[in-house]
């Protein structure tokens, strides 16, 4: 295992992996002929790597790009992301990720937020690219890149540079260095910029590489294949510096496939799967394959799996699903990984020595076992910002409130047994969980108030047997316009233009009013009768099969 200490950087921690594991793969791509690119799979070892980035971080280099400066990648959840995210760390860059599925505005915004030096895209995403700068304020240059299976003889690192706009900053790389600045969606509408360096970064490797149970890394000899996006915390820290610091590999593919899973999964040879709730029930409705028969999975990690699928599944497929908290502020996990783990209660596990835990109500107080409260995180008492998030960019005042009495107030709802394990209840802020994303109701609403046909707005979540939850907005039309199946169309496109598909709702209601208190804050908890689920609203309308990433 490679030693990471608080001073330590990416670059460092790269090198020394690449010394002492050299000839293990570090990334791979599973093969899959229905795939753009890599369709007969790619195996990437750690010398060939280093090797690559050490020529990407010097074209880097010659055209002046250092500390200080920011790099946004469009490279979707291909191998070029992190091969250029490594090479852009270990010179002090800043990555900024880009989700591919962003919309014009949506692009608009994380361009001028970042304040990004320079855009780095894949071909196909230059138009898009190009058009939102016709909008912003900031102005980055623009590159495009080639495949890493490509047979040039430079690998595809040979990069058209422009100089960078600004020098960079003097000094070196240190730990407190950010790494790269990821867009979470909050409560106040725009997503905010959650800053990481690069000692939480490493640590979050470092903590996954560690634990105990079910869940222990064996050095040199783990694949873990990863479904999730790149451009998220969970695949592109939290498990891909588990396998560098661990001579590891981690297989990434593209996106999740149900129908293509098993063959994926058992001819990469993975040993450990990620997971979301929403992939569990999509692999138990596919017949039976005997491709799920010859996969060689430990275990799976993950977070969402349904209780009364979690035994199915296991006796299925025959591993356990460990589940876990984390979230972009802090993907130091907890998880149930013991012996005794509790199967299908939603339970992740206890605070431990460098990640407490305290289930407190709205004024911070601790509340009784059994009883639900908001789950608030540190790493200690005299230090307990360690190894999170930096701040949220140019927003201090949301930093700081996130960090109310010393805790990281994660916004998530728990409960706690007497014997101190947690078990996950809802989410307390206004945050629609759809197959992984987090939408803020607050921009989706936000967006629809701009319709010249909508007086009012209100967003919430349905529940969905397949994706966890789905976005139901519920509408307030101008006077003189009708409900009508045509409107709704003409809503849904508007939406579909604005923002990335899966924001779109999927369920629309109108209604004549929506309830208020005496300042005309929406009452959201009122529009619903006890119980009820606000599918069955009358008149409302289902264009979930409608949502399709374009």
């Amino acid at each position: 295992m490679i030693t990471v200490t608080d001073e330590t950087t990416i670059g460092e921690a790269l090198q020394a992996a690449v010394e002492r594991y050299a000839d293990n793969s570090l990334l791979a791509v599973p093969a899959n002929p229905q795939r753009s690119y890599a369709q007969q799979g790619v195996e990437i070892s750690y010398r060939e790597a280093g090797q690559r980035i050490a020529a990407l971080a010097s074209q880097y280099r010659d055209a002046g790009y250092g500390l200080g400066h920011r790099v946004a990648l469009l490279l979707e959840s291909r191998p070029e992301h992190m091969l250029h995210k490594l090479a852009l760390n270990t010179l002090g860059v800043c990555v900024v990720p880009v989700n591919p599925d962003y919309r014009r505005r949506e692009l608009n915004y994380l361009i001028d937020h970042s304040k990004a030096d320079l855009v780095v895209c894949l071909p196909s995403r230059l138009a898009s690219i190009r058009e939102s700068l016709e909008d912003t304020k900031h102005q980055p240059a623009v590159i495009t890149v080639t495949a890493v299976d490509t047979d040039d003889a430079d690998g595809g690192t040979s990069l058209q540079l422009p100089k960078a706009q600004r020098a960079a900053q003097s000094g070196k790389v240190h730990a407190d260095t950010p790494a790269s600045i990821l867009y979470t969606s909050g409560t106040t509408g725009q997503p905010k910029g959650c800053v990481l360096s690069h000692a939480y970064e490493l640590a979050a490797g470092k903590w996954y590489a560690s634990q105990p149970g079910f869940i222990s890394i064996q050095e040199g000899r783990e694949r873990l294949f990863n479904p999730l996006p790149l451009f998220h915390v969970n695949a592109s820290i939290l498990s891909f510096y588990c396998m560098l610091l661990s001579g590891g590999c981690q297989i990434q593919t593209d996106r999740f496939q149900p129908s293509r899973w098993w063959e994926e999964v058992a001819s990469s040879r993975a040993s450990i799967v990620h997971y979301l709730g929403v992939i569990i029930p999509l692999l138990l409705k596919q017949p039976e394959s005997p491709w799920e028969k010859r996969h060689v999975i430990r275990f799976g990690y993950g977070a969402g799996v349904e209780p009364q699928l979690h035994a199915v599944f296991e006796q299925r497929f025959g591993f356990p699903l460990i589940e876990l908290w984390g979230m972009t502020e802090v993907v130091r996990t907890l998880s149930d990984y013991t012996a005794d783990r509790q199967v299908g209660t939603r339970s992740f596990g206890r605070g431990v020595p460098g990640l407490e835990a305290l289930v407190a109500d709205e004024s911070g107080t601790p509340v009784p076992p059994g009883t639900p409260g908001e789950l608030l995180v540190r790493y200690s008492e005299r230090t307990p910002r360690k190894h999170f998030f930096t701040e949220y960019l140019d927003d201090p005042a949301a930093t700081e409130k996130a960090w109310s009495g010393g805790w990281f107030h994660t916004g998530d709802v728990v409960v706690q047994d007497p014997d101190g394990l947690l078990h996950f209840m809802d989410r307390r802020k206004n945050i629609i969980r759809r197959s992984g994303e987090n939408i803020a109701a607050a921009e989706v609403e936000a967006i629809l108030l701009t319709h010249p046909k909508v007086q009012g707005v209100a967003v919430m979540a349905a529940p969905d047997d397949i994706r966890e939850e789905e976005v139901l907005a519920s509408i307030v039309l101008v006077p003189g316009e009708s409900a009508s199946d045509a409107l709704c169309d003409e809503l849904f496109a508007f939406c579909s233009k604005e923002m990335a598909y899966y924001k779109v709702p999927g369920w629309w209601w109108f209604t004549d009013a929506i309830p208020t208190t005496g300042t005309q804050k929406i009452q959201k908890h009122r529009i619903l009768a006890a119980g009820q689920d606000p599918t069955s609203l009358p008149g409302i309308r289902d264009l979930r099969a409608r949502k399709k990433r374009g």
